[in-house]
C-alpha cells in the first residue's frame, strides 16, 4: 500500500478512496499524537460538499479520544494555518484539495505552530491510522466537545486587515475567488486597501470550486480585467493559499516573475535576508539569473510549500515560493497566502509607481514547458531504461544550459515532466516526446 501522506497532505477522490472513516481515524490519530484528553483541535474546510461529511468524521474521531474540537467553518488554508499557531490550539486540521476538482478532497494537518508536518511526524500519524481502533478512548464523561466556531475567523480578518490598512492602494483590482474559500475574506482585506474591487466568482455551491475559474483556469480574469479596464487581476485558488496575478493587458504573469518582482523589490531595500529567494526545482532559470545579477542567490528545494518553509528556516530566507503562486513572506506568514502575496505585490507597485507587467519584465525567463502524464505506475520511473535512455539523450541535446525534471506527482497520478533551454521549438519537441514516452510505458 502506498504512503497515505503526498506533497500536501492526504488527497484524493471524495467518498471513493477518501472516506469518512479514514476522516475518523485521522481525527483519533491526530488528537493522540498531538492534542491529547483536554487538548483542542481546530478544523476548517474549503466550499466543496464533501467538506462537511469529512469534517464531522475527524471531529468525531479526536473527540472519541478525549479532544474538544472547534470547527471554524468554510475558511482559507492560511486562515486555518494562522489559528492553528495562534496558541489557543494544539494542532489544526484542513479539509482541502486546494486547487484540485470539486470531486477531491484532502485533509492537511497542521501543528501548534501553524506547520506542515514533516516527513517523520507524517510518518508516525500513518502509522496510528492504520491501528485507530487500538488507541482506546475515555467513557461518556472524558468525551471531547465538538462546538461549531465560525467566530474564528475573525482573527485572521482582523489580522490582515492591519497589514491591508498599511498598504494604501488606489488601483482598480478584478478579483476572482475561485468560488472557493478565499471568499470569505480576501474581498474586504483588499478592499482595506483603499482599491476598488471588483469580486468574481465568489457564488460557491460545492460543485463549482475551480471550476472554469481561479489560479488553475485565469482565462475569465483576463478578459475581465481588459473588459473593465481595470489595473490588475487577482485570481485565489479554492483554499486561498496561491495567487495567480493578470496584468492590465489581461496577461498571466508568470508565477517565477512575480516570485522574481518581490525578491528584487527586497532586495533593493536590503530587506532580504542574505539576499536568498528560496524556490523549488521547477523555478525557471531566468529567475535564477536576474537575481544573481543583481546580487542574490536562489536556493532551490523538492516540489511543495512544506520544502520551501524548510529551505527558508535552514538558509535564514525571509521570502520563498513555487511558480504555481505558492508564496511565503515568512514576515507575515508562515504558511503560502494569496491575500498576503497579493498585498505584498501592491507595497512593490505603490513604491515603484509602474504597472506589474513592466516590473515582471525585468525577470526574462527561459523556454520551459511542463507536461503531466496520466500514469498508473508514476513511481516506477527511474526504473524504467527505456524511459531513462531518453531523458539522458535529452539533456544532451540541450546542453550546459538545459534542464529536465522527471518526477511523481504528489497529489495526483501522474508523472510530471519539465524541459528548459535556450530554444523554444527544441523545449516545446522535447517535452512532447518524453510525455508521451512515459504514458506508453508507466500506463
Amino acid at each position: 500500500m502506498g504512503r497515505l501522506f503526498g506533497t500536501d497532505g492526504i488527497r484524493g477522490t471524495a467518498n471513493v478512496d477518501l472516506r469518512p472513516p479514514l476522516a475518523y481515524a485521522l481525527g483519533r490519530a491526530v488528537a493522540y499524537e498531538l492534542a491529547g484528553a483536554g487538548g483542542c483541535l481546530v478544523v476548517g474546510q474549503d466550499t466543496r460538499r464533501s467538506g462537511g461529511m469529512l469534517v464531522a468524521a475527524i471531529a468525531a474521531g479526536a473527540a472519541s479520544m478525549g479532544t474538544d474540537v472547534r470547527i471554524a467553518g468554510v475558511l482559507p488554508t492560511p486562515a486555518l494555518a494562522f489559528l492553528a499557531g495562534s496558541g489557543a490550539f494544539a494542532a489544526g486540521i484542513m479539509v482541502s484539495a486546494s486547487h484540485n476538482p470539486a470531486d477531491d478532497n484532502g485533509l492537511k494537518v497542521l501543528d501548534s505552530r501553524g506547520l506542515k508536518l514533516d516527513e517523520p511526524a507524517e510518518d508516525a500519524l500513518e502509522q496510528l491510522i492504520w491501528r485507530a481502533e487500538e488507541l482506546g478512548g475515555p467513557r461518556n464523561a472524558g468525551i471531547g466537545r465538538v462546538a461549531d466556531a465560525p467566530d474564528l475567523a475573525d482573527r485572521y480578518r482582523e489580522d490582515r486587515r492591519r497589514l491591508a490598512a498599511a498598504t494604501p492602494c488606489d488601483l482598480h483590482i478584478v478579483l476572482d475567488c475561485a468560488n472557493g474559500a478565499g471568499g470569505a475574506t480576501a474581498p474586504e482585506i483588499l478592499a482595506a486597501t483603499g482599491a476598488r474591487v471588483d469580486v468574481i466568482h465568489n457564488q460557491p455551491d460545492g460543485v463549482n470550486i475551480n471550476d472554469g475559474c481561479g489560479a488553475m483556469a485565469p482565462a475569465s480574469l483576463a478578459a475581465e480585467v481588459v473588459a473593465r479596464r481595470a489595473d490588475l487581476g487577482f485570481a485565489l485558488d479554492g483554499d486561498a493559499d496561491r495567487l495567480v496575478v493578470v496584468d492590465r493587458h489581461g496577461r498571466v504573469v508568470d508565477g517565477d516573475q512575480l516570485l522574481g518582482v518581490c525578491a528584487l523589490d527586497r532586495l533593493a531595500r536590503g530587506a532580504l535576508p542574505g539576499g536568498i529567494l528560496v524556490v523549488t526545482v521547477l523555478s525557471n532559470g531566468g529567475l535564477e539569473a536576474a537575481l544573481a545579477s543583481a546580487g542574490g542567490r536562489l536556493v532551490r528545494t523538492p516540489v511543495g510549500d512544506k520544502y520551501i518553509l524548510e529551505g527558508m528556516q535552514v538558509t535564514g530566507a525571509g521570502l520563498g515560493g513555487e511558480k504555481s503562486g505558492h508564496v511565503i513572506v515568512l514576515e507575515h506568514a508562515s504558511s503560502g497566502d494569496g491575500v498576503v502575496t497579493g498585498l505584498e505585490l501592491l507595497a512593490i507597485l505603490g513604491r515603484a509607481g509602474r504597472p506589474i507587467d513592466e516590473l515582471a519584465a525585468a525577470v526574462p525567463l527561459l523556454p520551459q514547458e511542463q507536461r503531466a502524464v496520466p500514469a498508473r505506475r508514476k513511481e516506477q520511473w527511474e526504473a524504467d531504461p527505456v524511459l531513462g535512455a531518453a531523458i539522458e539523450a535529452a539533456r544532451r541535446r540541450l546542453g550546459a544550459g538545459g534542464r529536465v525534471l522527471v518526477r511523481p506527482s504528489g497529489t495526483e497520478p501522474a508523472l510530471r515532466v519539465m524541459v528548459e533551454g535556450a530554444d523554444p521549438a527544441t523545449v516545446r519537441e522535447l517535452a512532447d516526446a518524453l510525455a508521451a514516452l512515459a504514458g506508453e510505458r508507466l500506463h
